[in-house]
Protein backbone atom coordinates (compact mmCIF):
# COMPACT_ATOMS: atom_id res chain seq x y z
CA UNK A 1 0.00 0.00 0.00
CA UNK A 2 1.46 3.20 -0.88
CA UNK A 3 1.68 6.05 2.08
CA UNK A 4 0.64 9.46 1.95
CA UNK A 5 2.98 11.98 2.40
CA UNK A 6 1.62 15.36 1.79
CA UNK A 7 -2.15 16.23 2.06
CA UNK A 8 -2.81 18.87 -0.92
CA UNK A 9 -5.50 21.22 -0.39
CA UNK A 10 -8.03 23.23 -2.16
CA UNK A 11 -5.81 26.17 -2.88
CA UNK A 12 -3.00 23.67 -3.48
CA UNK A 13 -0.60 24.26 -0.40
CA UNK A 14 1.40 20.88 0.57
CA UNK A 15 0.16 20.65 4.60
CA UNK A 16 2.53 17.94 4.92
CA UNK A 17 5.57 19.73 3.56
CA UNK A 18 5.49 22.59 5.77
CA UNK A 19 7.21 21.17 8.73
CA UNK A 20 10.29 19.96 6.39
CA UNK A 21 10.59 23.15 5.43
CA UNK A 22 10.61 24.86 8.80
CA UNK A 23 13.07 22.80 9.72
CA UNK A 24 16.47 24.66 7.68
CA UNK A 25 15.69 27.99 8.91
CA UNK A 26 15.09 26.78 12.48
CA UNK A 27 18.29 24.58 12.52
CA UNK A 28 20.02 28.06 10.84
CA UNK A 29 18.68 30.02 13.95
CA UNK A 30 19.54 27.73 16.54
CA UNK A 31 23.15 27.78 15.18
CA UNK A 32 23.00 31.98 15.15
CA UNK A 33 21.88 31.68 18.99
CA UNK A 34 24.85 29.31 19.82
CA UNK A 35 27.34 31.59 17.56
CA UNK A 36 26.30 34.47 19.42
CA UNK A 37 26.19 32.83 22.65
CA UNK A 38 30.00 31.63 22.05
CA UNK A 39 31.20 34.43 21.06
CA UNK A 40 29.83 36.35 24.46
CA UNK A 41 30.76 33.77 26.93
CA UNK A 42 34.67 34.10 25.27
CA UNK A 43 34.21 38.13 25.69
CA UNK A 44 33.03 37.52 29.49
CA UNK A 45 36.28 35.14 29.91
CA UNK A 46 38.56 38.07 28.67
CA UNK A 47 37.06 40.95 30.52
CA UNK A 48 35.97 38.83 33.53
CA UNK A 49 40.08 37.56 33.37
CA UNK A 50 41.96 40.64 34.69
CA UNK A 51 39.53 40.37 37.58
CA UNK A 52 40.36 36.60 38.34
CA UNK A 53 44.12 37.66 38.12
CA UNK A 54 43.19 40.43 40.65
CA UNK A 55 41.94 37.71 43.15
CA UNK A 56 44.37 35.27 42.96
CA UNK A 57 47.63 38.04 43.26
CA UNK A 58 45.54 39.02 46.56
CA UNK A 59 45.00 35.69 47.69
CA UNK A 60 48.37 34.43 47.46
CA UNK A 61 51.88 34.99 49.16
CA UNK A 62 53.50 37.63 47.21
CA UNK A 63 57.08 36.25 47.25
CA UNK A 64 56.20 32.59 46.75
CA UNK A 65 53.51 33.70 43.90
CA UNK A 66 56.19 35.75 41.84
CA UNK A 67 58.89 32.70 42.90
CA UNK A 68 56.07 30.37 41.04
CA UNK A 69 55.80 32.24 37.83
CA UNK A 70 52.89 33.85 38.33
CA UNK A 71 50.34 31.31 37.60
CA UNK A 72 46.24 31.57 37.18
CA UNK A 73 46.28 30.02 40.44
CA UNK A 74 46.63 31.32 44.11
CA UNK A 75 50.03 30.09 45.30
CA UNK A 76 49.66 29.27 49.46
CA UNK A 77 46.77 31.49 49.82
CA UNK A 78 46.35 33.68 52.91
CA UNK A 79 42.31 33.46 53.67
CA UNK A 80 42.43 36.08 55.77
CA UNK A 81 44.49 39.05 53.78
CA UNK A 82 40.92 41.11 53.35
CA UNK A 83 40.32 40.91 57.32
CA UNK A 84 43.65 42.10 57.40
CA UNK A 85 43.61 44.76 54.48
CA UNK A 86 40.25 46.11 56.34
CA UNK A 87 41.71 46.30 59.69
CA UNK A 88 45.54 47.81 58.41
CA UNK A 89 43.81 50.74 56.25
CA UNK A 90 41.05 51.40 58.86
CA UNK A 91 39.13 51.24 55.82
CA UNK A 92 35.65 51.18 57.40
CA UNK A 93 36.58 54.99 58.49
CA UNK A 94 37.63 55.44 54.71
CA UNK A 95 34.88 53.94 53.42
CA UNK A 96 32.25 55.60 54.97
CA UNK A 97 34.06 59.27 54.36
CA UNK A 98 33.92 58.24 50.21
CA UNK A 99 30.25 56.82 51.48
CA UNK A 100 28.74 60.41 52.85
CA UNK A 101 30.51 62.49 50.04
CA UNK A 102 29.59 60.28 47.36
CA UNK A 103 25.64 60.71 48.13
CA UNK A 104 26.22 64.46 48.09
CA UNK A 105 27.62 64.88 45.04
CA UNK A 106 25.03 62.04 43.48
CA UNK A 107 22.10 63.81 45.32
CA UNK A 108 23.35 67.62 44.16
CA UNK A 109 23.78 66.38 41.03
CA UNK A 110 20.96 65.14 40.51
CA UNK A 111 18.78 68.18 41.47
CA UNK A 112 21.03 70.95 39.96
CA UNK A 113 21.33 68.65 36.51
CA UNK A 114 17.33 68.34 36.61
CA UNK A 115 16.63 71.71 37.16
CA UNK A 116 19.15 73.21 34.78
CA UNK A 117 18.12 70.84 32.18
CA UNK A 118 14.18 71.08 32.24
CA UNK A 119 15.40 75.32 31.76
CA UNK A 120 17.19 74.35 28.88
CA UNK A 121 15.03 72.19 27.62
CA UNK A 122 10.90 73.68 27.65
CA UNK A 123 11.67 77.02 28.79
CA UNK A 124 11.78 80.03 26.79
CA UNK A 125 14.10 82.81 27.21
CA UNK A 126 16.70 85.34 25.87
CA UNK A 127 20.69 83.67 25.21
CA UNK A 128 18.90 80.16 26.12
CA UNK A 129 21.05 78.69 23.11
CA UNK A 130 24.56 80.93 23.69
CA UNK A 131 23.68 79.85 27.77
CA UNK A 132 23.77 76.50 26.84
CA UNK A 133 26.53 76.58 24.62
CA UNK A 134 28.97 78.08 27.81
CA UNK A 135 27.61 75.90 29.67
CA UNK A 136 28.35 72.68 27.82
CA UNK A 137 32.12 73.94 27.02
CA UNK A 138 32.90 73.57 30.45
CA UNK A 139 33.42 70.23 29.48
CA UNK A 140 36.65 70.54 28.16
CA UNK A 141 38.28 71.59 31.10
CA UNK A 142 39.89 68.84 32.82
CA UNK A 143 39.95 69.19 36.55
CA UNK A 144 43.60 69.84 36.39
CA UNK A 145 42.98 73.35 34.97
CA UNK A 146 40.73 74.40 37.92
CA UNK A 147 42.48 72.79 40.49
CA UNK A 148 44.59 75.42 42.07
CA UNK A 149 41.97 78.04 41.53
CA UNK A 150 39.22 76.03 43.51
CA UNK A 151 42.16 74.80 45.88
CA UNK A 152 42.71 78.43 46.48
CA UNK A 153 38.64 79.08 47.23
CA UNK A 154 38.12 76.43 49.55
CA UNK A 155 41.69 77.13 51.85
CA UNK A 156 40.24 81.13 52.17
CA UNK A 157 36.91 79.08 53.68
CA UNK A 158 38.87 77.00 55.74
CA UNK A 159 36.91 73.85 54.42
CA UNK A 160 40.32 71.92 54.24
CA UNK A 161 39.69 68.74 55.86
CA UNK A 162 35.81 68.92 55.80
CA UNK A 163 33.16 67.44 53.63
CA UNK A 164 32.33 71.29 52.07
CA UNK A 165 35.86 71.10 50.79
CA UNK A 166 34.96 67.77 49.61
CA UNK A 167 31.99 68.24 47.58
CA UNK A 168 31.03 71.87 46.78
CA UNK A 169 32.81 72.01 43.86
CA UNK A 170 30.91 69.41 42.36
CA UNK A 171 27.72 69.78 43.50
CA UNK A 172 26.42 70.73 39.93
CA UNK A 173 28.16 69.30 36.14
CA UNK A 174 27.50 69.94 32.67
CA UNK A 175 27.43 66.34 31.56
CA UNK A 176 24.26 65.21 34.02
CA UNK A 177 22.51 68.92 32.34
CA UNK A 178 23.36 67.57 28.83
CA UNK A 179 22.20 64.13 28.97
CA UNK A 180 19.09 64.53 30.92
CA UNK A 181 17.79 67.44 28.67
CA UNK A 182 18.47 64.94 25.79
CA UNK A 183 15.85 63.42 27.34
CA UNK A 184 13.83 65.57 28.20
CA UNK A 185 14.24 66.84 24.62
CA UNK A 186 12.36 63.26 23.49
CA UNK A 187 8.90 64.07 25.53
CA UNK A 188 6.42 64.27 23.39
CA UNK A 189 4.60 67.72 22.64
CA UNK A 190 1.28 66.12 22.79
CA UNK A 191 2.45 65.52 26.31
CA UNK A 192 3.12 68.89 27.47
CA UNK A 193 0.00 70.38 25.66
CA UNK A 194 -2.36 67.91 27.53
CA UNK A 195 -0.28 68.85 30.76
CA UNK A 196 -0.68 72.59 30.15
CA UNK A 197 -4.51 71.97 29.14
CA UNK A 198 -4.70 70.54 32.52
CA UNK A 199 -3.22 73.68 34.20
CA UNK A 200 0.28 72.06 35.18
CA UNK A 201 2.62 74.65 36.39
CA UNK A 202 6.51 74.30 35.31
CA UNK A 203 7.03 72.04 38.88
CA UNK A 204 4.05 70.04 38.83
CA UNK A 205 5.31 69.20 34.61
CA UNK A 206 8.45 68.32 35.94
CA UNK A 207 7.46 66.17 38.40
CA UNK A 208 4.43 64.12 36.70
CA UNK A 209 5.94 63.68 33.26
CA UNK A 210 9.38 64.63 32.70
CA UNK A 211 11.08 62.85 35.13
CA UNK A 212 8.72 59.51 35.01
CA UNK A 213 8.97 59.84 31.03
CA UNK A 214 12.74 60.12 31.17
CA UNK A 215 13.59 58.07 34.50
CA UNK A 216 16.05 55.18 32.48
CA UNK A 217 18.54 58.47 31.51
CA UNK A 218 18.07 60.01 34.80
CA UNK A 219 19.06 56.69 36.80
CA UNK A 220 21.68 55.95 34.21
CA UNK A 221 23.04 59.68 35.26
CA UNK A 222 22.89 58.41 38.38
CA UNK A 223 25.21 55.83 38.53
CA UNK A 224 27.82 57.78 35.99
CA UNK A 225 27.98 60.57 39.09
CA UNK A 226 28.07 58.12 41.87
CA UNK A 227 30.84 56.28 39.73
CA UNK A 228 32.61 59.06 39.32
CA UNK A 229 32.24 60.41 42.69
CA UNK A 230 33.62 57.12 44.71
CA UNK A 231 36.73 57.05 42.09
CA UNK A 232 38.15 60.55 42.95
CA UNK A 233 41.42 60.94 43.59
CA UNK A 234 43.16 64.17 42.95
CA UNK A 235 40.84 66.55 44.49
CA UNK A 236 40.74 64.47 47.69
CA UNK A 237 44.38 64.28 47.77
CA UNK A 238 44.71 67.89 47.34
CA UNK A 239 42.61 69.46 49.78
CA UNK A 240 42.85 66.63 52.53
CA UNK A 241 46.17 66.97 54.81
CA UNK A 242 44.90 64.79 57.60
CA UNK A 243 44.86 61.19 57.35
CA UNK A 244 41.60 60.94 59.64
CA UNK A 245 39.26 62.74 55.97
CA UNK A 246 41.42 60.82 53.59
CA UNK A 247 39.15 59.13 51.08
CA UNK A 248 39.49 55.33 50.35
CA UNK A 249 40.80 56.03 47.33
CA UNK A 250 43.78 58.03 48.63
CA UNK A 251 44.69 55.33 51.25
CA UNK A 252 45.07 52.50 48.56
CA UNK A 253 48.46 54.31 48.11
CA UNK A 254 50.07 53.59 50.83
CA UNK A 255 48.74 50.05 51.43
CA UNK A 256 50.25 49.27 48.07
CA UNK A 257 53.55 50.62 49.08
CA UNK A 258 53.73 48.14 51.29
CA UNK A 259 56.82 45.80 51.66
CA UNK A 260 57.22 43.31 48.90
CA UNK A 261 55.93 40.46 51.58
CA UNK A 262 52.97 42.51 51.93
CA UNK A 263 52.26 43.15 48.09
CA UNK A 264 48.92 41.53 48.69
CA UNK A 265 47.82 43.60 50.81
CA UNK A 266 47.29 46.64 48.77
CA UNK A 267 45.44 44.10 46.06
CA UNK A 268 42.98 42.87 48.63
CA UNK A 269 42.11 46.34 49.66
CA UNK A 270 41.59 47.71 46.54
CA UNK A 271 38.93 45.00 45.86
CA UNK A 272 37.14 45.98 48.83
CA UNK A 273 36.93 49.47 47.78
CA UNK A 274 35.43 48.11 44.35
CA UNK A 275 33.11 46.04 46.08
CA UNK A 276 30.37 48.90 46.62
CA UNK A 277 30.44 49.97 42.52
CA UNK A 278 30.23 46.15 41.93
CA UNK A 279 26.83 46.04 43.73
CA UNK A 280 25.51 49.54 42.62
CA UNK A 281 25.81 48.13 38.58
CA UNK A 282 24.44 44.65 39.65
CA UNK A 283 21.08 46.91 41.36
CA UNK A 284 21.20 49.66 38.41
CA UNK A 285 22.15 47.69 35.08
CA UNK A 286 19.05 47.87 33.50
CA UNK A 287 18.86 51.13 33.94
CA UNK A 288 21.86 51.74 33.05
CA UNK A 289 21.73 50.28 29.78
CA UNK A 290 18.04 51.28 28.96
CA UNK A 291 19.08 55.21 29.85
CA UNK A 292 21.68 54.73 27.60
CA UNK A 293 20.57 53.36 24.93
CA UNK A 294 17.24 55.42 24.98
CA UNK A 295 16.82 57.26 21.62
CA UNK A 296 18.67 54.69 19.74
CA UNK A 297 15.91 52.35 18.50
CA UNK A 298 12.57 54.38 17.05
CA UNK A 299 8.90 52.90 16.90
Amino acid sequence: MATVDSVPTASGVDLGAAPRMGRPGQRAKVLRKLGAYTLLGALSLIILFPIWMTVVRALSAPIKYIDAGQPVYPIQPEWDIFARAFERGDMGRHLLISAVMTVIITAAQLITSVLAAYAFAFLRFPGRNLLFGVFIATLMLPIEVTLIPNTETIRSLGWLNTFQGLTVPFLATAIGTFLIRQGFMGVPKDLRDAARLDGFGNLAFLWRVAIPVTKPVIASFAVISFLAAWNQYLWPRTITTESSMSTVQIILRPLAAAAINELNIGTAAALIAAVPILILLIIFQRQLVRGLTAGAVKG
